[in-house]
């Protein structure tokens, strides 16, 4: 069974989520607060965090970044009554994979899980996948992006991302393709959170001058080797 990790500090709308995942058959476990939630992260495993933005103590945005520097790689989704592009982008960088605005269709929500989760474990073309670029090795199953003096542990979307560039070297990813490919829409903030993806990642190559990420204006990207 999938668990996850609720985190909304409004009792009415938390005891609902938790009630309407359960009989979706997930565990979900609720905490009140950012502080509750993270500690109940570091007792448990978790398979999904849903996080709410504004609650007291801790943050959900504080909180994923807590989250991330203990896991890289679990699905994060945000909750929030605030629909400022601006707040969405900030989920998006600390490495959020969904962005949902209150108030919202229960069902969406549920699409939005099964959406993410069908991602985390569908095979891909990129398992076991070891390519060279420049000084670095990129490990696609390790999720692992290493030289002699650095190493970086990827997210799921960066890796994704990153072998979809490596399977395309030195040719156009088409910026649709890749938006569909992983996030499975290519609406707008999606395709804002794909720009910041690719932000990361060209600052993981900038000691390498051999390793280029160009934009190609109304296509999409380039991996330059």
């Amino acid at each position: 069974m999938v668990k996850i990790l609720l985190a909304e500090d409004n009792e009415n709308l938390g005891e609902m989520l938790q009630n309407y995942l359960t009989a979706k058959l997930y565990e979900t476990d609720l905490f009140e607060d950012g502080e509750q939630a993270f500690t109940g992260f570091c007792n448990a495993h978790y398979d999904l965090c849903i996080l709410d933005v504004m609650m007291p103590f801790m943050d959900g945005f504080t909180l994923a970044k807590q989250i991330r520097n203990i896991n890289k790689t679990i699905p994060i989704i945000f909750l929030t009554a605030r629909s400022m592009k601006n707040d969405v982008l900030e989920g998006f960088k600390i490495g959020g994979d969904d962005y949902i605005t209150k108030p919202f269709n229960m069902d969406e929500l549920l699409f939005r899980i099964e959406a993410i989760l069908r991602r985390v474990k569908t095979d891909t073309p990129f398992v076991s996948q070891i390519y060279t670029l420049g000084k670095y090795t990129f490990d696609t199953q390790k999720q692992m992006l290493q030289s002699e003096d650095s190493t970086h542990k990827l997210t799921t979307k960066e890796t994704e991302l990153l072998s979809l560039l490596c399977t395309n070297a030195n040719q156009v990813l088409e910026r649709n393709y890749a938006l569909k490919t992983i996030w499975e829409d290519d609406n707008y903030f999606n395709a804002r959170s794909m720009d910041v993806y690719i932000t990361k990642l060209r600052k993981y190559f900038k000691d390498e001058p051999e390793v280029e990420i160009l934009n190609v204006h109304g296509r999409g990207f380039k991996l330059v080797i």
